[in-house]
């Protein structure tokens, strides 16, 4: 099918040409069309001049179901009176039926059932128009919550929005890169850090230099301590602990 396809233009392209793929006969008058157009089918009975559409030509209910379209004297669950179904359709492989109250007739305006009873459109006036038949989909498949944007973090210590934008990354306490850093970060730093105030995520931060504007001689061996450790393979209290013990024995 075309997507302007109704059962007009269905038979008149037959009449000219057949499919190479179809094998049947002409359409021809009493033969009945049954058409799914995105997933909604609807079965036509091909007049003379013109078709009649079918209500139920195709029934996709089991003697399990709650409804289908002999049923009548049914109850809806919120809804006062008797019902009954009258036309159906199938959507997606579900029937769906609809239903008139048996007192006020079209006075009360028609309800939409699926095959166990539960109530799919409320309100329908205009039997299964295009607005019902999307109300049914969207039953079939309710529509998903869209995703909440994730902001992705780019060199540079900025942040890249959803939306394009680039924002400079908030500032954190040395408590906080401390906790960012990750358990085997944090111990690896500690071990060969100078300034244990900066605990940061880089490993061995330049000592802060004394009043003379000179590092300290103490600063200068464990920075030391820590790189000869950083090349052994050492943590730099083991290498530390070493040289005691061998400025001990001499």
């Amino acid at each position: 099918m075309q997507t302007e396809d109704g059962p007009e233009q269905i038979r008149r392209r037959f009449n000219e040409k057949l499919p190479r793929t179809f094998h049947g006969h002409s359409i021809s008058v009493s033969d009945v069309l049954v058409l799914n157009k995105d997933g909604v089918v609807a079965s036509y009975y091909v007049e003379k001049d013109g078709f009649t559409a079918i209500a139920g030509f195709i029934r996709m209910g089991s003697s399990g179901t709650s409804v289908s379209l002999d049923t009548t004297d049914f109850h809806i669950e919120g809804k006062e009176g008797k019902w009954l179904a009258f036309d159906s359709i199938i959507i997606d492989g579900r029937q769906f039926f609809l239903m008139e109250h048996e007192t006020y007739g079209k006075e009360v305006a028609w309800v939409v059932l699926d095959e166990e009873g539960n109530l799919v459109v409320d309100h329908a006036y205009h039997g299964f128009d295009q607005s019902v038949q999307q109300q049914i989909k969207d039953y079939l498949n309710p529509p998903q919550p869209a995703a909440e944007p994730q902001d992705q973090e780019i060199p540079g210590g900025h942040i890249q929005t959803q939306s394009g934008n680039t924002m400079d990354k908030p500032s954190l306490e040395n408590w906080q890169k401390y906790m960012e850093n990750g358990e085997y970060l944090r111990s690896s730093e500690i071990d060969e850090e100078q300034n244990y105030n900066m605990i940061d995520g880089r490993r061995n931060n330049m000592p802060p230099k004394g009043k003379d504007g000179r590092a300290s001689v103490l600063a200068k061996l464990r920075r030391k301590q820590a790189e000869i450790a950083e090349r052994s393979g050492k943590p730099a209290q083991q290498m530390a602990m070493a040289e005691d013990m061998e400025r001990r024995r001499k």
